[in-house]
């Protein structure tokens, strides 16, 4: 079988008739049997869905005719399960889910009830049957779908994937915590409502500030696994997907990062990608940080730490609502430009003005049964200036500095990055 995948596709207008990155890109990812791509905006008109109280980073929202130019490069598999997806509320969800659902693209990761959401979704092809199972790391707990009862509806939302972290300390240290908490009574509250017996007594190696808890340890880290009942949900998913279908693509949109660098994949997405293709999944495809990282082939089967953006337009917001102005000290009675010039501190910090945003990479693989056979590279690079009709929408491009950039990050992962001279980027491992 064969697959190509980009990443997220933060597009919040339409691509004109006669834009050249179509022509340039559709053909190689037509290749694919399965063709995905993560949707990062919500698709309602304006005035069509209130605004909800918090949102993704930015409120993303563009009209509903947007997916039909998205269909010109050829996708045929999507997820918008991402930390936008509730931008605008429960109608604003539910109204992408309809306009998606529409389109004949197949979806996963959002749905009605929890158990909608973390179903398996399936493409046929003539090559075979694919099964898609989306999750997200990134959510305000209100996004988290709800599960269905006999009398209660489930609620709408994500397939979230929580993460459990805790703090550890050595001994010395965590004792420092212990005289600061009674020294400024943050804990006072937490430590009546324990004595009533509303709240479980704390171990004797943890220690508590506030809402903060530590653990003693040998060293100062910050120790994160995915929820157990998480991952046990993601885990029947594949075992069904791999029943019903002959490859299952896991997507994840996850922006935590190990380390000091963006590029480092978390611990807990490493270890829950190799979990996934252990269990029974043929391929994880990453997005959510905005750039690339590594590529790793595990057990035969790739992973895409992140495949960064693919269209990148977090300047083509039609309005905001108070609360977005608000949190910089604005209201509603500027506009749009004001508030995102006051944001990105006149247009000199952000995404939109860091180029590792705007460089990314088609993958290309092909399978023999489920095993990896061959893994190609097309470098792409969106446009940061210029005619505004283009501006953050995806071209090809030379490969040099993309292969590079690649190359150092996969070392580690053993996988091998080398630009050909046809102008893709071949992978070894």
């Amino acid at each position: 079988m064969k697959f190509t995948a980009v990443g997220d596709m933060i597009i919040q207008k339409r691509i004109y008739d006669g834009f050249e990155g179509i022509a340039e890109l559709a053909p190689f990812i037509k290749q694919g049997d399965a063709r995905f791509f993560n949707l990062e905006t919500t698709l309602n008109r304006e005035g069509e869905a209130c605004a909800s109280q918090f949102s993704g980073g930015t409120y993303l929202r563009t009209d509903p005719a947007v997916l039909g130019d998205i269909l010109r490069f050829g996708f045929n598999m999507t997820s918008f399960n991402n930390n936008h997806a509730l931008d605008f509320g429960y109608r604003g969800l539910l109204r992408t889910w309809e306009t998606v659902n529409a389109s004949g693209l197949v979806h996963a990761g959002v749905g009605r009830n929890l158990a909608e959401a973390a179903a398996p979704r399936f493409l046929e092809t003539k090559n075979g049957r694919v099964a898609l199972i989306s999750v997200n790391t990134n959510f305000n707990p209100s996004m988290l779908a709800g599960e269905q009862t006999p009398r209660v509806p489930g609620r709408p939302g994500v397939n979230g994937l929580r993460i459990e972290s805790r703090i550890e300390l050595p001994k010395k240290d965590l004792e420092a915590i212990r005289r600061i908490a009674k020294e400024t009574g943050i804990n006072v509250g937490a430590e009546i409502t324990r004595k009533e017996g509303y709240i479980a007594e704390l171990p004797e190696n943890e220690a508590e500030f506030g809402d903060y808890r530590f653990v003693e340890g040998e060293c100062s880290r910050v120790v994160s696994h995915v929820s157990a009942t998480d991952m046990a949900r993601v885990e029947k998913a594949i075992a069904e997907a791999t029943f019903q279908a002959d490859y299952v693509l896991i997507s994840i949109h996850s922006h935590q990062l190990s380390g000091t660098a963006k590029e480092n994949p978390s611990d807990f997405l490493i270890e829950f990608a190799h979990r996934c293709i252990d269990v029974g999944a043929n391929a994880v495809i990453g997005h959510g940080p905005h750039l690339l990282r590594p590529i790793e082939i595990y057990r035969d089967c790739p992973i895409f730490y992140s495949l960064g953006d693919f269209t990148l337009q977090l300047y083509d917001i039609e309005f905001a609502p108070e609360e977005f102005y608000a949190k910089f000290g604005l209201t509603s009675a500027s506009t749009v430009w004001e508030l995102l010039k006051k944001r990105s501190k006149n247009f000199t910090v952000g995404l939109m003005t860091d180029p590792r945003m705007f460089r990314t990479v088609i993958p290309f693989w092909q399978t023999e049964g489920k095993r990896l056979t061959s893994l190609t590279l097309m470098p792409v690079e969106m446009k940061m200036d210029g005619n505004r009709s283009e501006l953050g929408l995806p071209r090809r491009t030379d490969g040099e500095e993309i292969a590079a950039y690649l190359a150092e990050m996969c070392r580690p992962f053993n996988t091998d990055v080398r630009l050909q001279s046809d102008g893709l980027i071949h992978c070894a491992w």
